[in-house]
């Protein structure tokens, strides 16, 4: 019996796409089955469990304190009518423009000791030396899980908002017919509605709260994520922090499993066509005002304060901070930003039109397997992408062994490091974009086309391309931006003498002196602001 099998070229490359941004994973899940009897042992036996039991209290904190935040403003922002209300639905997203080592530096800075916040206190109640009163200490694991549910709380906002306004107000009106305060309707109603949408934002969460490293680094609060990077640094065994890094990926894999398994008889089927706007109370007096007052208080502490004190930073120290290292650093950032944004997109495209062309439950697969990455760390795949380049170099060293050309570490030494890890970690995000704006594309416009004696490539660039354009732009700006946020898999895979934005702020930020790279903070605060404009006007196309 005679098989026969064919691929095009469309499904070949998507293939390949698929195959080679999981291939860190893959090289990561090997290297961590490989037998390093000291280094992981003497971690094992000592401070392993420390890091282990840190991350879990701090992805838990941050959820729980993601959820204080996000639920009940969500909550008001959707079904209430209250001052400002129009102006807090997107004002309230704004601390995600924020990097959580910059809220974090900035508000030790005003707690410190030696900050104005402190010294204040002493000159008002007369308080001579720290013996006279207590004051918390912000460097710690609470303070850091604050700093991290400050920028990350957004995340939860907005699509528990989101799933709100989806909801059929007939199931609310109906808690109100039968006496449900707004409180009781609240737990009873929107929450068991919108739980799916609440995991997947807090899965999200929990996520970005363990792939954070520079807040809990600064804080000196030892995480898998410092771990990661102290054993590469500090021993420099791969394989340990393969073995550390896959611990991280079990976490995560076992916290998605309970979460799905938890929800599994669960199913939600009425739903609206339309985002709506109909505020369902309306709030009036003391109960306004503190609504307000809420929304205030939390958009004041997680980006207006913040954000001043780097201006003024920024006023003060213009001359010092405003020189040739900032443009080349910002250079290095927007060119690598640049190029990590081309090249998603054009991987996006093809995967998701090949599965337009042949769809099929295997043709899904390509872009299952390119999006693997996002779920890594900056940490983590900082190694995973190391093992699979210094493969290659040390087989093709050794094969040109006896030739007098040597190319040494032409990947992992190279900016092709950098770009190859943002594109594995980043991919998800275009590739969530560009198929989702090709499902609206009619098919009956592909069927035109090709009746017209098109081909799937003219097809393509004729026909789709215009209509993508925005989806496009989206997806461009947004891996852009996370670009220019990434820290950790830029400090552990950049060249030599090579520093972005992120980490030349950091740097200062490690330093305690902050101020004098306070242009390239508020820099990369502005340009993380853009994507947020883009999402708040798409948000405003759909009501």
């Amino acid at each position: 019996m005679q098989f026969k099998f064919s691929l095009s070229s469309w499904q070949l490359i998507a293939w390949t796409t698929g195959l080679g941004l999981s291939l860190p994973l893959c090289f990561l899940i090997f290297e961590s089955l490989q037998s390093d009897p000291e280094v992981f042992a003497h971690l094992w036996d000592t401070v392993l469990w420390d890091y282990i039991n840190n991350t879990v209290l701090l992805i838990i904190g941050v959820a729980f304190l993601s959820c204080l935040i996000a639920l009940p403003l969500g909550w008001l922002v959707a079904y209430c009518d209250f001052p400002a209300k129009k102006q807090f639905e997107w004002a309230l997203m704004l601390p995600l423009a924020m990097p959580t080592y910059l809220i974090a530096y900035v508000y030790t800075d005003l707690f410190d000791y030696a900050g104005p916040v402190q010294i204040a206190l002493r000159d008002y109640f007369g308080w001579q030396s720290p013996e006279d009163y207590w004051f918390f200490d912000i460097r710690t694991l609470g303070g850091a899980t604050v700093m991290i549910a400050l920028v990350l709380y957004p995340y939860l906002f907005l699509i528990f908002k989101t799933a709100l306004k989806e909801q059929s107000h007939k199931l609310v009106h109906a808690a109100q017919i039968m006496g449900h305060s707004p409180t009781k309707s609240f737990f009873t109603v929107s929450l068991p509605l919108a739980r799916g949408a609440i995991a997947a934002a807090i899965a999200l969460i929990s996520m970005e709260a363990m792939a954070d490293f520079a807040t809990v680094s600064y804080f000196a609060v030892s995480t898998l994520t410092t771990a990661v990077y102290d054993t590469w640094f500090g021993y420099y065994s791969l394989t340990a922090a393969a073995k550390i890094s896959g611990i991280m990926l079990l976490i995560l894999f076992v916290a998605i499993v309970v979460e799905r398994y938890s929800r599994r008889n669960q199913a939600v089927y009425e739903r609206q066509t339309q985002l709506s706007n109909e505020p369902l109370y309306m709030l009036s007096g003391t109960k306004a005002w503190a609504a307000t007052a809420f929304a205030s208080f939390i958009l004041l502490i997680a980006f207006v304060i913040p954000v001043a004190v780097l201006l003024e930073y920024a006023v003060d120290y213009f001359d010092k901070a405003w020189n040739n290292e900032f443009f080349v650093y910002a250079w290095h950032s927007l060119k690598i930003s640049a190029v990590v944004s081309l090249v998603t997109i054009l991987l996006s495209i093809v995967v998701v039109y090949s599965q337009r062309l042949a769809p099929s439950k295997l043709s899904l697969w390509p872009g299952r397997l390119g999006s693997t990455g996002y779920a890594l760390p900056g940490t983590v795949l900082a190694i995973a992408v190391l093992l699979p380049l210094t493969t290659v170099e040390d087989y093709l060293n050794q094969w040109l062994e006896s030739s007098s050309w040597q190319p040494g570490l032409f990947l992992s030494g190279t900016l092709f490091a950098i770009i190859f890890a943002y594109v594995v970690r980043f991919y998800a995000i275009a590739h969530g974009s560009i198929e989702s704006s090709f499902s609206r594309i009619s098919p009956n416009l592909d069927m035109a086309s090709q009746s017209m004696g098109r081909s799937p490539r003219q097809t393509l660039t004729s026909v789709h391309i215009p209509i993508l354009r925005r989806g496009i732009l989206t997806a461009a700006l947004l891996v852009f931006i996370e670009c220019m946020k990434e820290l950790p898999a830029a400090l552990l895979l950049r060249p030599f003498n090579f520093e972005t934005l992120a980490t030349h702020v950091f740097q200062y930020v490690s330093d305690e002196q902050l101020e004098l790279a306070s242009v390239a903070a508020v820099f990369i605060v502005v340009v993380g602001l853009i994507p947020l404009y883009f999402i708040n006007r798409s948000m405003e196309h759909k009501h």
